[in-house]
């Protein structure tokens, strides 16, 4: 949002911070007010890359294997993922307050304990 300098009587840009922000709650606004799933597809389509859609696509097979209590080696091996990043989503995954531990959870557990 631009502001103005009162002194000089100038708009003052945004910074690049600033704008990454506020393009950033644009898109959850978007993504969060499409409720059709057709319609989701289509943004992604037209949003991301083959490549883009792919990694998160393996990302979200990664947390599900992680949570699921596959090895990290064998889920390394089957998604060509370094032991790092499935680290990584291993330590996401034991945050109690975790946005994926607690869907995961709610997928799969009676009780939600999981991890």
């Amino acid at each position: 949002m631009d502001t103005v300098d009162r002194k000089r009587k100038k708009v003052v840009p945004p910074t690049p911070e600033e704008e990454a922000m506020a393009a950033y709650e644009d898109i959850i606004s978007v993504f969060s007010s499409t409720t059709d799933p057709g319609e989701m597809k289509a943004l992604f389509d037209d949003m991301f890359t083959e490549s883009e859609k792919k990694d998160f696509v393996t990302r979200w097979l990664l947390m599900d294997d992680i949570y699921k209590g596959k090895p990290q080696r064998e889920i390394a091996a089957k998604r060509g993922l370094s032991l790092c990043k499935i680290t990584r989503g291993s330590k996401m995954l034991k945050k109690e307050d975790g946005f994926m531990r607690h869907l995961l959870s709610s997928r799969y557990d009676e009780d939600h304990t999981h991890i």
